[in-house]
């Protein structure tokens, strides 16, 4: 009798820790499927909007960098009185001069800070795209944590009540001993145990809808029913995983354009040695003894005695090393992980293989043929105590 019935539970918990996805494969009309909930997180997430301010503002700065700078307007009035020493006229009037002046910057350096500038819109375009790959690759998850917690729950929930069900029946027998008695109380424990997965697996949904609620723009507790289907991984080689994140992640993309960056900053810190030149025309009159007028073109530019922007070039050179080791790490980092996660996946596979040939029939089978099985079973141990129980009177 003990081993009919351990070999009742034993059945009972394979087929219960095994989620149905069979019973998934057609999805229900009124469930949301992972896709879906991408699609409504990329157009309704909140946190877009701040990465589009931010290519926006990177879009303006590329605008002012491309700006030429206004021409400067000088003007003056005033009084003039002049006297001759030597008994000559005497006479005085109205002095004025105007002049405009249009400021050119040294050769290459509008090009640079344009160059600068659309670094920056790149940048802000990268942090959107890798916002938008990572909320749609948390949307997915959450999504398939979501479908795979339901079916644990549903799973638990099955199996608890077929074992109180048993647990009922074997209490309206009269109990022979202790043994029976024993084992009653191993069959209501295993309930409370599925019972209490059955709570778990319920708080999982609900804490993994409300975030998955939130990253698709709608109220936290919106109800939210998920069906993820048959989920489908390839497998690639090692070196191929490593060589896609070298060219696709986008934390060593940011860091190239980085150091990029800090490349086109050196380059402008040495072209703000040389000066700006400021040229324009002016005029001026003077109204006293005589009537006198000036007119010509005059430049101006600041003299580089002792500014040579010499601190500025070194905080850059700095800043592009501090890139170049930034990369190099970024990519050690990225190898690593990549590394980690693949091992990882395939310890996982082997370890899904290697348990696949003992939970394979048990879920291929409906809810309805488990059911059958756990009937069959309990019937089987009702006749076998009632045979024991016959045979020892």
């Amino acid at each position: 009798m003990r081993q009919n019935i351990f070999g009742v539970s034993i059945g009972v918990l394979i087929i219960g820790v095994t989620p149905a996805r069979a019973e998934n494969s057609s999805i229900a009309p009124n469930n949301i499927t992972p896709a879906a909930l991408v699609r409504q997180a990329l157009a309704n997430n909140p946190e877009l909007k701040f990465f589009a301010a931010e290519i926006a503002a990177a879009n303006g700065t590329l605008k002012t960098a491309r700006t030429i700078r206004n021409p400067e307007l000088n003007t003056t009035a005033g009084y003039k009185n002049t006297r001759d020493n030597f008994g000559g006229p005497n006479g005085e009037g109205a002095a004025w001069s105007i002049s405009v002046n249009q400021t050119f910057e040294y050769p290459g350096r509008i090009a640079l800070r344009k160059a600068i500038a659309k670094g920056d819109v790149n940048l802000a375009e990268l942090h959107l795209q890798q916002f938008r790959v990572t909320l749609a690759a948390r949307v997915r998850t959450l999504a398939y944590s979501i479908s795979i917690a339901q079916d644990r729950a549903i799973a638990a929930r099955e199996v608890a009540d077929r074992f109180q069900a048993l647990s009922d029946v074997l209490t309206q027998r009269p109990t022979a001993g202790v043994t029976p008695l024993l084992e009653i109380r191993i069959i209501d424990a295993n309930t409370l145990n599925f019972r209490r997965q059955e709570r778990e697996a319920a708080l999982a949904v609900k804490t993994a809808a409300a975030e998955l609620n939130q990253l698709c723009g709608r109220p936290a507790d919106a109800a939210l029913q998920v069906s993820a289907g048959e989920l489908n991984l390839l497998e690639m080689s090692l070196q191929t995983l490593v060589d896609a994140a070298r060219a696709n992640a986008f934390e060593i993309r940011i860091r190239q354009r980085e150091l990029a960056q800090q490349g086109f900053k050196v380059a402008l810190a040495r072209n703000e040695r040389f000066p700006a030149i400021a040229v324009g025309p002016y005029y001026s009159q003077e109204n006293a003894a005589d009537k006198e007028q000036q007119a010509g073109i005059g430049i101006s530019l600041p003299l580089p005695f002792w500014d040579h922007n010499i601190g500025n070039i070194e905080t850059s050179k700095a800043r592009e090393e501090q890139a170049q080791a930034s990369l190099l790490a970024t990519q050690r980092e990225v190898e690593r992980r990549v590394t980690q996660s693949a091992a990882t996946f395939e310890a996982n596979v082997k370890r899904s293989r290697n348990g696949s040939g003992t939970r394979s029939r048990n879920s291929a089978r409906p809810p309805s043929s488990r059911i059958a099985i756990i009937d069959s079973a309990r019937l089987r141990y009702r006749f076998t105590w009632k045979r024991k129980g016959s045979i020892s009177k």
